[in-house]
């Protein structure tokens, strides 16, 4: 397991814009230089369609498609391999390296704020 991260202010987790969306569509990203998948997620009627780089190739692009997932939505572009990741999709990072994404445990709307 690793070391607990130092305290931050509530305001600094509170500028997050952490939502929900739903997966709309995945893409093998073979230029990625560890396994990913270019990942396209609808935060509904504000945000709309975002793509991201996603290390989640545990999970086959049929199991992500319509899955709910949860996102930072305001932390900027990141190139990948020359792609524009625009927001982090959240999972749980197990010791092996596998992600095991974050999903709500009930259906919401995407674009759902998470607090």
């Amino acid at each position: 397991m690793e070391e607990p991260k130092p305290s931050v202010d509530p305001s600094t987790f509170f500028d997050l814009d952490l939502r929900v969306g739903r997966v709309v569509a995945v893409e093998d990203f073979p230029e990625a230089r560890r396994p990913a998948y270019r990942v396209t997620v609808d935060f509904g009627a504000d945000l709309g369609r975002l793509a991201t780089s996603a290390q989640v190739t545990n999970y086959e692009q049929d199991e992500l498609l319509g899955r709910l997932v949860v996102g930072v939505c305001n932390i900027g572009t990141r190139r990948v391999a020359g792609f524009e990741s625009r927001f982090l999709v959240l999972g749980a990072v197990r010791a092996d390296g596998e992600v095991r994404l974050l999903t709500p445990d009930a259906d919401v709307d995407p674009g759902t704020p998470v607090a």
